[in-house]
């Protein structure tokens, strides 16, 4: 059976440059990245290898996630290992849906389009187990949501940039 796969594409009217920086710049990212919840960088390294910790605190509780570049080709593509983590970044099960997959594989390409820039995301399951990806299947059609939310922010974000 073939991993489950959820993928969206979002045309922003801005330059790819631009679309760019919002996912390479810590200070950008913050921005968007888990909206409607405060987020901290703990670090930030966009290239291969490099590392992107992060925590979303909600009220008392924090979550966190341990993300690895593993493709960092500008201006068109990052692709990155997506992880749940406890407090000293050791990838974890996820503490809000135990049988989701611990960690995703994330691509995002940007390509100019009609004068600006389409972004599409592909997000899958990364070695996950059947029961895994059977979770992450029935997630599906709750997606959109989550990632159309951060990417409204992003279109906000790259209005401010071009003044």
């Amino acid at each position: 059976m073939p991993e489950p796969k959820f993928e969206m594409t979002r045309h922003f009217d801005a330059p790819q440059d631009l679309v760019w920086r919002c996912w390479t710049e810590a200070d950008l990212v913050q921005r968007w990245y888990g909206p409607g919840v405060e987020t901290e960088i703990h670090a930030f390294e966009p290239r291969p290898g490099g590392l992107w910790k992060h925590e979303m605190r909600m009220g008392e509780r924090s979550l966190y996630q341990r993300i690895e570049f593993i493709e960092v080709e500008a201006p068109d593509r990052l692709v990155m290992l997506m992880a749940s983590a406890d407090d000293r970044w050791a990838v974890t099960p996820s503490p809000v849906m135990p049988l989701w997959p611990p960690v995703m594989l994330t691509q995002v390409t940007l390509a100019e389009a009609g004068g600006g820039t389409d972004l599409t995301l592909i997000w899958t399951p990364h070695e996950a187990s059947a029961q895994e990806s059977i979770a992450f299947a029935e997630a599906l059609p709750q997606m959109e949501g989550g990632w159309a939310a951060g990417m409204d922010v992003i279109a906000e974000i790259l209005r401010e940039l071009q003044g």
